[in-house]
């Protein structure tokens, strides 16, 4: 037996019911591909493109030599758990503010994603979700043996839920629903009277609403709407948020939860088993992206315009595309069914054939099939180039090669 198959024999059977975010996967398939010299447009990551704004470096830069490099609190330093809390009261136009007690910071939005979900999901419990996703709640909820139930968004409402089949599916049974808007992998947007219906079945049924708002500054219509802004739902609601998309610090791994203060601490004592905190410096940065100036940040976010309504124009002048226009994130979500409904084939052709590297979606989920996601966090050059050979190399497609 090789040593791969032993060491395989000590692996728990948990581990089979993990899965992957495979956007980074790709990633290291461009940048191999790249590394022989070719060109190769990436739009398959989700990653601001921009340089963190100079002020948010430079408090990093000034918390190190000021020996801001110790441990902190596992729930964040108490100076960005007042600011988060004070910020997310005033953004999202609250009656009720949030205080530190509700904020927990986290080592970027994904641990502080599970260490949520492995405090609320018990075997069995229900988790409903919009179909397609971000990969990390139904893989969490599958590790935890909760049952992760998709509810699918519908390209007829530009990506927004069915409302219709998500009452038939909640129930007494549902734990949490979880919903994310401005949307990825699909850039659509839920509405207040989309998030009213939500509201009231989660009254009625007596369930939590994780609320996944970390694309909230990335928004192209009219002001941001928040689940928590609807009567009923401040105490109901749990907000997902971070710094990685809106100020462009993904490497800086800054995320956070504001949560009912009974669940709060809970995941904080999963923060103290896992990550232990955030490092300090970080966290000091983080102050100075949330009280600085708001101009990067809405400059970042007209460019993302232009980029948006430069993919999409030109995928729906390339035969047997269309996609809609995204409101909100810097996805474009094509539909590719008049091409192949293996759509993670089609994704790899292309970035072996022209040179774009984008996912599939049925990366996201069942409801994605058919689709590919486009990050158009790339510049208009790479954009246009990339267009130019989806529009060259697609009608040489072929379904069978390997």
């Amino acid at each position: 037996m090789s040593a791969i198959a032993q060491h395989a024999d000590y692996l728990c059977e948990a581990v089979t019911r993990l899965g992957a975010e495979s956007a980074f996967e790709v990633l290291a398939r461009a940048k191999a591909l790249e590394a022989t010299g070719r060109r190769v447009v990436h739009m398959e990551i989700g990653e601001p493109d921009f340089d963190t704004p100079e002020h948010i470096k430079e408090a990093g830069i000034t918390a190190i030599r000021e020996n801001y490099s110790h441990y902190t609190p596992s729930a964040g330093i108490p100076e960005l758990r007042d600011t988060i809390a004070a910020y997310a009261t005033r953004f999202r136009g609250l009656s009720t503010p949030y205080t530190r007690e509700n904020v927990i910071v986290g080592a970027g939005a994904k641990p502080i994603i599970w260490n949520l979900l492995s405090t609320l999901l018990d075997p069995g419990d229900e988790l409903v979700y919009a179909d397609p996703a971000y990969p990390a709640y139904a893989s969490a909820a599958g590790y935890l043996e909760a049952k992760a139930i998709p509810v699918p968004l519908l390209e007829s409402r530009n990506w927004r839920l069915d409302l219709d089949a998500l009452a038939r599916t909640v129930s007494k049974k549902t734990k949490a629903l979880v919903i994310n808007s401005p949307h990825n992998p699909t850039g659509g947007v839920l509405t207040r009277s989309d998030l009213a219906v939500i509201a009231d079945l989660a009254q009625r049924h007596d369930f939590l609403v994780i609320s996944d708002e970390i694309y909230s500054r990335n928004l192209y219509g009219p002001d941001f709407v928040s689940i928590a802004q609807i009567d009923g739902m401040h105490d109901r609601t749990i907000i997902v948020d971070g710094f990685s998309k809106a100020y462009a610090m993904t490497g800086w791994r800054l995320g956070y939860i504001i949560a009912p203060e009974d669940i709060a601490k809970m995941v904080t004592v999963f923060n103290n088993n896992t990550f232990s905190c955030v490092a300090t410096f970080v966290q000091r940065a983080g102050i100075a992206a949330l009280t600085g100036p708001d101009a990067p940040i809405t400059r970042m976010n007209d460019i993302f315009r232009e980029r948006r309504d430069a993919i999409v124009n030109g995928l729906n002048t390339i035969d047997n595309l269309s996609c809609t226009m995204p409101e909100g994130a810097f996805y474009a979500f094509p539909n590719v069914t008049k091409v192949t409904n293996d759509d993670r084939h089609l994704a790899k052709w292309l970035l072996q054939h022209a040179g774009v590297a984008c996912l599939g979606g049925s990366s996201f989920g069942a409801a994605g099939r058919g689709y590919l996601r486009f990050s158009y966090a790339a510049s208009i050059d790479d954009i246009t180039w990339g267009l130019e050979q989806i529009r060259a190399q697609l009608p040489h497609y072929d379904p069978t090669a390997p």
